[in-house]
């Protein structure tokens, strides 16, 4: 079926005005669930710490999951530069059984 220009037109302020208010509101919209929260703190620079280091298990133990996962940046909030070195200090650790490579659970 064809359109004529009036229903292509119509479809285009519709879309126009429901981009117009997506950026009213501040988010992305329906479909991806937000973007208008707040700020994450920067954990590793409020607290001065400029290396992190592997026997630091305490400190390594918030960034695991309770299965032993390594947590994805998104969920933990900070920076490439810090997930990078929180991921090689977990490795170390893990490599020096200071912190278990899987979950007792499902040993």
């Amino acid at each position: 079926m064809r359109r004529g220009k009036e229903g292509s037109r119509g479809e285009r302020d519709r879309d126009r005005d429901r981009d117009r208010d997506r950026d009213q509101e501040g988010g992305r919209g329906d479909r991806r669930g937000g973007g208008g929260g707040q700020r994450r703190g920067r954990r590793f620079t409020e607290l001065k710490l400029w290396e992190i280091d592997y026997r630091n298990e305490r400190l390594l133990r918030k960034f695991i999951s309770d299965r032993g996962k390594i947590l994805p940046r998104r969920i933990t909030g900070v920076s490439a530069f810090y997930q990078r070195c929180v991921t090689r200090a977990v490795k170390r650790a893990r490599h020096l059984a200071l912190l278990p490579f899987v979950a007792e659970t499902y040993k």
